[in-house]
């Protein structure tokens, strides 16, 4: 049989709400995370790692940031055609100026997938920390005869009614959708966990069509809670088990099967920690499964007498006299004398003066923290000034500087 021809759609215009004010000037794809990455980067990795080239991102929301990166980081081989990672604004179709739901986003994008003449169109969102390799969940598809693929996660029955779950038969063949359902529908191999899905799609390319053209004519526009519950009585839907997905160099001591979905700040805080030590949740190392991103061309940072435990730090920065434990600095970073940096992130540009104290604190680009100043050890002060999270992590956001371009700096 003929190789597949994949085509992935990502869907990147999440407006994050929940994890404001990091997202008051990007989209949630776009923001940053560990000591060099954006969001983005986790999905398109996935991709290309698994050896797929042809990939749209469809954008809307604040996406001057998350367009730049791309730009910067993510060219593929221009002599080959159907090598490339390009980003998609809304089309408006008939008239719309933005995306009613993920289906529509596909829908809008219609020529594009035609143009590209596909077997398989990959439908994956752009917010979550993973890694996977996709032409394992493209082999089940094949596998089952599946008209649709969705990727499912095991969950614990306690916890599954956050998530859409996805009710299966023993061959793992889609019966039901339920979304955040009060007594979720457990495994019939399992009646422990349920499957909560990860909004992650393999479609075979007619039935997508067809399924989006039937779901603009009802009106309907998400797949989650329209398309596919509706599929569900026509055509073969299948549940992949992202458990029993494989990824090379992955070490004994991280979690395996490690997801995250880092759309509130409490859980981006805590995948951020879940990176760090020897022995992380989540190795960001891994030489086959690397996670790509912008090649930034500074210099290694340099450090005086400083002591750092646990933490990463990235390139141009320059630290003096200070103590970090168990954070994230990330690029072009200045830290001074006597300051301490406690169970933090810090991301690019920011200058931490003379003996500042910080702790449990994420702290924007660009900003400028005073000489002595204390950011989380008083937390109804904080409160005043910046968003403190029910976890207490306190948020200062993005500083204002002086121009556009130095913003969407890389």
């Amino acid at each position: 049989m003929a190789k597949d021809r994949i085509l992935a759609m990502v869907l990147a215009g999440g407006e994050g709400t929940r994890l404001a004010p990091l997202t008051a000037e990007r989209s949630k794809p776009a923001v940053p995370f560990g000591g060099r990455y954006r969001i983005v980067d986790f999905v398109l990795s996935n991709l290309v790692n698994s050896e797929i080239y042809s990939i749209y991102i469809l954008v809307q929301y604040r996406s001057q940031s998350l367009i730049e990166h791309i730009r910067s980081a993510w060219v593929l081989a221009p002599i080959i055609s159907n090598h490339f990672v390009t980003v998609v604004p809304p089309q408006m179709a008939e008239g719309s100026e933005s995306f009613a739901g993920t289906a529509d986003a596909i829908f809008q994008n219609l020529s594009l997938i035609r143009h590209e003449n596909p077997t398989l169109v990959a439908v994956f969102g752009a917010d979550h920390i993973y890694r996977m390799d996709v032409s394992q969940m493209i082999a089940f598809h094949r596998s089952r005869n599946a008209d649709v693929t969705v990727a499912a996660l095991p969950v614990p029955l306690a916890d599954a009614s956050a998530f859409g779950v996805i009710g299966v038969d023993e061959e793992g063949r889609v019966l039901e959708f339920q979304e955040k359902p009060d007594a979720p529908k457990a495994l019939p191999s399992d009646p422990a966990r349920a499957y909560a899905s990860m909004g992650n799609y393999i479609f075979n390319v007619d039935v997508l069509i067809a399924a989006l053209e039937e779901a603009r004519e009802r009106r309907e526009h998400d797949f989650g809670r329209h398309l596919l519950p509706r599929m569900v009585g026509t055509h073969r839907l299948y549940a992949y088990d992202f458990a029993s997905n494989r990824v090379p160099g992955v070490q004994p001591y991280e979690e395996q099967g490690y997801w995250r979905d880092v759309g509130a700040l409490d859980a981006y805080f805590a995948a951020t920690m879940d990176t760090l030590g020897l022995a992380p949740r989540f190795d960001l190392f891994n030489p086959r499964w690397p996670i790509r991103s912008t090649s930034f061309q500074g210099p290694p940072a340099r450090i005086g007498a400083a002591r750092i435990e646990s933490s990463d730090i990235a390139a141009g920065g320059v630290i003096r006299d200070a103590t970090i434990r168990n954070s994230v600095i990330r690029r072009e970073v200045t830290i001074e004398e006597d300051v301490v940096v406690e169970d933090c992130v810090i991301m690019d540009f920011c200058v931490i003066r003379r003996g500042a104290r910080l702790r449990r604190a994420i702290v924007d680009r660009y900003n400028v923290i005073e000489a002595g100043a204390r950011i989380g050890y008083d937390l109804d002060a904080d409160r005043r000034r910046y968003t403190v999270t029910e976890s207490g992590i306190v948020v200062v956001p993005i500083a204002e500087i002086n121009t556009r371009a130095e913003r969407y700096a890389e």
